[in-house]
């Protein structure tokens, strides 16, 4: 085998071996964007979250006072 040749083996190998690992990456990348595309597309804002449950606190608060209320009368 000459020098021509062997050199040609070895541009094929790590030809095909550069093949083998660009498509396993392909592939890897392909599923990351599937999930990431079943991820849900809307989200609260923070300040909104916020606002909601003070929201939910002040009511059950007034829930409460009732019942406090209600609880001390006979």
């Amino acid at each position: 085998m000459d020098n021509q040749q062997l050199f040609n083996l070895v541009v094929s190998v790590a030809g095909g071996l550069a093949i083998y690992v660009i498509n396993n990456l392909t592939r890897t990348i392909q599923k990351l964007e599937d999930k990431v595309g079943e991820l849900p597309h809307i989200y609260v804002a923070k300040d909104d979250y916020r606002a909601d449950i003070a929201e939910v606190k002040a009511i059950l608060k007034q829930i409460f006072d009732k019942l406090d209320g209600k609880a001390d009368k006979p």
